[in-house]
């Protein structure tokens, strides 16, 4: 299957449609049948729906693939989501104020790192710091 993101103003993804490879040969064939069939001149962009970070995955979503001319623009989009032209990346809304955008990966990262000790946390934006759960 091929996933391609319809983006709206400020490049945003209003919607991402799956089509057929059959169809989508390529990104452009996809985008001219997505507009001839909703009768639009809209922006289409190809996502990868196994990509994060810029790695492609295969179906286990764990394990990275071997061929990762798969991978591209990043990250899966998402609604809401936005198209930075210039890293040809989808990367999802700032979660929080604090967070830097990682320019490899197009993710966001907090400014201090998740305990990796087995256990559950979720970050205090006022603190500045990771809670246990």
């Amino acid at each position: 299957m091929a996933y391609f993101a319809k983006l709206g103003k400020g490049s945003k993804v209003e919607r991402v449609e799956k089509l057929s490879n059959d169809i989508a040969v390529n990104e452009q064939t996809g985008v001219d049948f997505l507009n001839n069939l909703y009768k639009t001149n809209d922006i289409w962009k190809q996502t990868s729906y196994n990509t994060k970070g810029g790695i492609h995955y295969q179906s286990d979503g764990e394990t990275p693939s071997e061929d990762q001319s798969k991978s591209f623009r990043k990250n899966y989009a998402g609604i809401g989501f936005k198209y930075d032209k210039t890293k040809d990346a989808f990367i999802e809304p700032q979660p929080f104020t604090s967070w830097i955008l990682n320019e490899t990966t197009c993710q966001w990262e907090a400014p201090v790192a998740e305990p990796d000790d087995g256990q559950k946390y979720e970050w205090n934006e006022a603190n500045k710091n990771w809670q246990l759960i």
